[in-house]
């Protein structure tokens, strides 16, 4: 069994959680989740009695493992080099959590997550596989996403006009029953279809097929996998006190917290498994951000003194034992001496994510009762696809984009910074080492100078994911949307558009959604060199002088020798 204790560290907040804890006691909360009760939550079932699936799908999944083993077997006795992943949003980051966490093992495929439009990163994919022994993954819920079907069509094209190919015996669906990626993949005569059982949501779905199958390719002991998924499960069972219940324990805390103010859940993590976060962010920010309130995940952010942090803050520290845990054990302490509320949650090795997933996702659906949210549906992600689809409407008449106002600057948004707020950055370009390095530079600074938490998205994804948030969380977001150049220009095959006028669009639909809930917005466009143009925007922000590190000065000691001093 897993650890089922939460090492909190509350100071005087801990009064607040222990109340909360027993109003929850009271109202039965755990066995009423686990009853599938949706008055929990709202009044009608809508969105909540057809999401609850989450709850046993690791159990269920077991009877699914020997037949995932031998699919994966078959794909690499194949002889298949790669395969890719085209699904955004719950679809993808799981599986982009697991590939991250712990690549391919030997003899297994490579795996690559592919959840952009951006048309440098297609190509970057395209470039780096062999078409002829590729296998594609369609991952869709909906089995209607305007991403995946328009990579599907891409990567159809290119497996048809390579030699040596197996056409649709190259790719593969993970959908509900009866969409229409389904009837797709019938139709094409794809290799296989993954019917995933319908009563889970996107985000709640890593332990179903949506993140099994992916698993199964790496060559996961997937066993281990869903047998950490079960136990964490039976550690949030129903007739636990919830006080050695995790998942409700957590959920309380953030509940409890995120309502006086503490809202910006901070994730800190061992190395080796720091894009947790990629999820955890997607699964809270679109789960409790609407009706004006919401948990803001803020995950990778740099780490700096304790005295540039806010009391909006929560710490959450994911510990893997055995990782390089120097620094960040050393941070953590540094948070708890000075009284920021800090929780310790450890994985005995890397398996123990597939536990992590669950206590999240029943944490989430325990804080969204105390928040007074409804965790299952996403209200507010629908206006962004429809605006892209009128701006795509528009492009294909006019033949070109909408103006868009870019009279404003980072030094104009930043003017509007103060406690409690956020910025998110919301970067349209190709994700890379180098990319994700100025970012973080750019976030140190603001966080030094402004004590302003930070996020970062790359788009389109994030409109799967954090989007649900900035619409229809708390005010309290400040919004820099960075766009790079859409180039090359590349065709989505039956399209009237090409990618970059389709991640063009994404960009300007979210970005008059974000004004029409008078959310603060700035739109800087990047041009041919993004990176240089992201340092340039970090060095425009000096931090504060009392928050920098103090240069070390030598002393000259008696007897000529040099010492350092503070």
């Amino acid at each position: 069994m897993p650890d089922s204790r939460l090492n909190a560290h509350l100071g005087p907040l801990e009064a607040d959680v222990s109340a909360a804890l027993a109003e929850m006691a009271a109202a039965r909360v755990a066995s009423r989740l686990w009853a599938k009760d949706y008055t929990l939550w709202k009044p009608a079932p809508t969105e909540i009695t057809n999401r609850l699936g989450w709850l046993t799908v690791a159990e269920q999944m077991r009877e699914h493992v020997g037949s995932l083993k031998a699919f994966a077997q078959s794909v690499r006795d194949d002889g298949y080099s790669h395969v890719v992943l085209l699904g955004m949003g719950g679809s993808s980051l799981g599986p982009e959590v697991l590939r991250c966490t712990f690549g391919s093992a030997r003899g297994f495929p490579r795996l690559f997550v592919l959840d952009s439009t951006v048309p440098s990163l297609v190509r970057e994919v395209t470039k780096a596989i062999r078409p002829a022994t590729t296998l594609f993954i369609l991952a869709s819920k909906s089995g209607g996403t305007i991403e995946v079907m328009s990579l599907f069509a891409h990567f159809w094209r290119l497996v048809e006009t390579t030699r040596g190919s197996k056409g649709g015996k190259q790719f593969v669906a993970v959908t509900d029953p009866g969409t229409g990626l389904a009837a797709l993949a019938r139709e094409r005569g794809f290799l296989t279809t993954f019917t995933n059982q319908p009563d889970i949501g996107g985000r709640y779905s890593v332990l179903s097929h949506f993140g099994l199958v992916p698993a199964a390719l790496l060559g996961l002991d997937l066993d281990t996998l869903v047998g950490r998924g079960v136990e964490m499960a039976t550690a949030c069972g129903p007739d636990r006190l919830l006080q050695d219940n995790p998942g409700a324990h957590l959920g309380a805390i953030m509940g409890t917290l995120g309502r006086s103010g503490r809202d910006k859940v901070t994730l800190i993590t061992s190395p080796k498994v720091k894009t947790f976060g990629l999820w955890a962010e997607q699964l809270l920010a679109e789960s409790t951000g609407k009706e004006g309130k919401g948990l803001i995940p803020i995950a990778e952010e740099p780490l700096v003194s304790p005295a540039a942090y806010g009391h909006d803050r929560l710490f959450v520290y994911l510990r893997l034992n055995g990782d390089a845990n120097k620094g960040t054990d050393r941070h953590v302490k540094a948070l708890e001496r000075v009284g920021h509320p800090v929780v310790q949650l450890t994985l005995r090795d890397r398996y123990d994510l597939a536990g992590q997933f669950f206590l999240w996702e029943f944490a989430t659906a325990v804080a969204g009762r105390l928040l007074g949210i409804h965790p299952f549906d996403q209200p507010n992600v629908q206006e962004s696809k429809e605006n892209t689809k009128r701006i795509l409407d528009e492009v294909r008449l006019t033949g070109r984009m909408p103006p868009v106002p870019v009279d404003q600057t980072l030094a104009d948004l930043l003017k509007q910074a103060g406690p409690g707020k956020y910025l998110a950055i919301l970067a349209y370009m190709c994700p890379s080492v180098e990319a994700d390095a100025a970012l973080k530079v750019l976030r140190r600074r603001l966080l030094l100078k402004y004590r302003l938490p930070t996020t970062v998205g790359y788009g389109p994804r994030y409109l799967h994911s954090t989007g649900q948030l900035h619409k229809g969380g708390p005010a309290t977001g400040l919004f820099l949307e960075l766009v790079e150049e859409m180039t090359p220009k590349l065709e989505v095959p039956g399209a009237p558009y090409t990618f970059g006028t389709l991640a063009e669009a994404q960009s300007v639909g979210d970005l008059q959604s974000l004004q029409t809930h008078h959310r603060p917005v700035v739109r800087i466009q990047l041009g041919r060199q993004p990176l240089a143009k992201i340092r340039a925007l970090a060095r425009a922000v000096r931090p504060a002088k009392a928050l920098r590190r103090r240069p070390t000065r030598r002393v000259r000691k008696p007897g000529g020798k040099r010492a350092a001093k503070r």
